[in-house]
C-alpha cells in the first residue's frame, strides 16, 4: 500500500510539472519609430549667440577708477 501511495504521489508531481505552462510565443516587434525634429532650430541659437558675444566684448563694463573729490575749499 506505502509503494502504491508513493507512486501516485511522485507521479501526479511529474505530471504537474510534465503539463505546466504552455508553449513560448515570442512576437517580434519592430522598433519605435523616433521622429527627429527639424534642423531649422538648430541654425537659430549660433544667430542668437553671436550678437550677445559682441556686446559683450565691445560694450563691457566700467573698469575706469572715477576720479577723486576735489579738494575741499579753504577756511
Amino acid at each position: 500500500m506505502k509503494t502504491f501511495v508513493s507512486f501516485v504521489l511522485a507521479a501526479s508531481l511529474s505530471a504537474s510539472a510534465a503539463l505546466a505552462g504552455g508553449p513560448i510565443v515570442i512576437i517580434d516587434e519592430p522598433p519605435p519609430v523616433v521622429e527627429e525634429k527639424p534642423s531649422s532650430s538648430a541654425g537659430l541659437l549660433p544667430l542668437l549667440l553671436i550678437p550677445i558675444i559682441l556686446c559683450v566684448a565691445l560694450c563691457g563694463g566700467d573698469d575706469e577708477d572715477d576720479p577723486p573729490p576735489p579738494p575741499p575749499p579753504p577756511p
